[in-house]
């Protein structure tokens, strides 16, 4: 049955810690009618009907806030009460509002691009714009202060044919433009349109400000994300990318769950977090077959469990491994999934081939990192090379920015141990950021965050800024000069 249709009768496998019975309708023309039933007396009420009128990320956390409260469950990180985040940062305030009618979620991984045209210097920023019929808004600024919407790289009707479109089914994300050779060549995450699928795409242009071309299908396939272009003072131009694993993680240890729910007492310690994963344990058979993005929605307090102390739970699969051996077959693929590692590759001279063999260049193993690593962008500062990335939950106030250093484009990294930026009390969730120069000559790191409280899909993210000094193989974040 198509998940949009009829309804689903749901119970809880025999074995769980907590026991419900759910029942889903569709409503018309989104959402859906769950009525769920404790079918134990620890819950507040033992039935519970609820209309989710809405599929988008903040109905989804309305919902999972009131059965918290009603059914002894774990409640979700942006609904506990705020404890303001002590970290302190430099950040200058650069946009905060959509430029053009068209834009509809701010700068979410905003790429930047110093480009000489006729004797002028101006920058470029291309931005996610998530499922918005018109993709990738390219903006313009002489002085990184007054910026003008120039246009999108994919205006609606002219996105890639490989590609899906429409509203909850797109994912346009993470555009960087690189000049290589004498055109334009913009990097970009779509899904494909028949598997839904992350990929890394390419387009092509005469200027930084389009038309661009999309090429006939894309240069990665297989969840991957983020892509970076790092070109050397030699011109040897390389690709970094992300596989995203942390989009399969999840499903492959729920599916481990649901056929053995006795591991949900060996592996989870708190009651809360057991009933919590008891529940979406029982709802999983409906929530799997959601739209990626929406299935993340529903199961992101399954998620938020795991990565609250997500080296502890990958060490204790690890464990189970050695003991269980005969459920080697569903633990082995959950642990390797567990990490999310960046690759990079050596770039054809026009920029449109991988050449060589991949490097695997990081993977999330720093405590603070949890589930993921991802966003990275590379500058070379006095002869070593300056790895920046995001790590954590990126709709929540843990997400932030990492720093590793090397000595080539490829490694081998050192981490920084601790984040370099983090949430403040005016910002939330930075990440994905770039380096550029000032006019002064600066380097200057563009980053986005959230507004308070407001992390999570399709929200409004705003651009900052912060100005990067670097010496000996460290870098600090000051107040930006312009």
């Amino acid at each position: 049955m198509d998940i949009k249709e009829g309804e689903h009768n749901l119970s809880s496998p025999a074995g769980l810690p907590a026991g419900f019975d759910v029942l889903i309708k569709t409503l018309s023309p989104q959402g859906y009618h769950f009525t769920i039933t404790a079918k134990d007396s620890d819950a507040a009420i033992s039935t519970f009907s609820y209309n989710l009128t809405s599929t988008d990320h903040q109905s989804y956390l309305d919902l999972f806030e009131k059965l918290s409260k009603l059914f002894g469950l774990r409640m979700p990180q942006n609904r506990r009460p705020v404890i303001q985040p002590t970290s302190t940062a430099p950040y200058r305030v650069v946009l905060t509002d959509n430029l053009h009618p068209g834009m509809l979620y701010g700068y979410g991984d905003p790429a930047i691009l110093k480009v000489d045209e006729h004797g002028e210097t101006y920058y470029y920023l291309a931005v996610t714009s998530n499922d918005a019929p018109n993709a990738f808004p390219i903006l313009r600024s002489a002085d990184l202060v007054n910026w003008s919407f120039v246009d999108y790289v994919f205006p609606k009707g002219r996105t890639p044919e490989w590609a899906s479109t429409g509203e909850n089914n797109s994912d346009y994300w993470a555009p960087e433009i690189h000049k290589i050779g004498d055109e334009y060549r913009i990097y970009f995450v779509a899904r494909e349109k028949h598997t839904s699928e992350l990929c890394i795409g390419m387009a092509s242009a005469p200027s930084p400000a389009g038309p661009f071309v999309p090429a006939d299908k894309p240069m990665l396939t297989n969840n991957v994300i983020d892509p970076h272009v790092f070109v050397t003072a030699g011109n040897d131009a390389y690709l970094y990318w992300k596989e995203d694993n942390n989009d399969v993680w999840p499903a492959k240890m729920l599916d481990l769950l649901y056929q053995h729910p006795q591991l949900v007492s060996e592996l989870i310690a708190v009651e809360e977090d057991k009933r919590t994963a008891s529940l979406i344990i029982t709802l999983w058979l409906w929530a799997k077959k959601l739209p990626p993005m929406e299935r993340f929605q529903a199961i992101q307090i399954f998620i938020e469990i795991i990565i609250a102390d997500y080296t502890s739970y990958y060490q204790q699969l690890l464990q189970m491994q050695k003991q269980q051996p005969g459920l080697n077959e569903l633990i082995a693929p959950v642990v390797h999934f567990m990490k999310t590692p960046m690759y990079a590759q050596q770039l054809s001279p026009d920029g449109q081939q991988l050449v060589g063999e991949k490097v695997k260049v990081l993977e999330n193993d720093l405590d603070w990192e949890a589930h993921l690593i991802e966003g990275m962008w590379v500058t070379e500062q006095d002869n070593k090379y300056y790895f920046f990335y995001a790590g954590n939950d990126f709709s929540t106030d843990k997400y932030g920015i990492g720093v590793a250093v090397a000595d080539h484009p490829l490694g081998p990294y050192q981490k920084m141990q601790a984040p370099f930026l983090q949430s403040t009390k005016d910002w939330w969730a930075p990440g994905h950021p770039s380096v550029t120069t000032s006019p002064a000559g600066k380097p200057l790191l563009v980053l986005h965050a959230y507004h308070p409280g407001k992390a999570g899909y399709k929200q409004l993210r705003v651009l900052l800024m912060v100005q990067l000094q670097f010496s000996a193989g460290e870098v600090k974040a000051i107040e930006p000069m312009l």
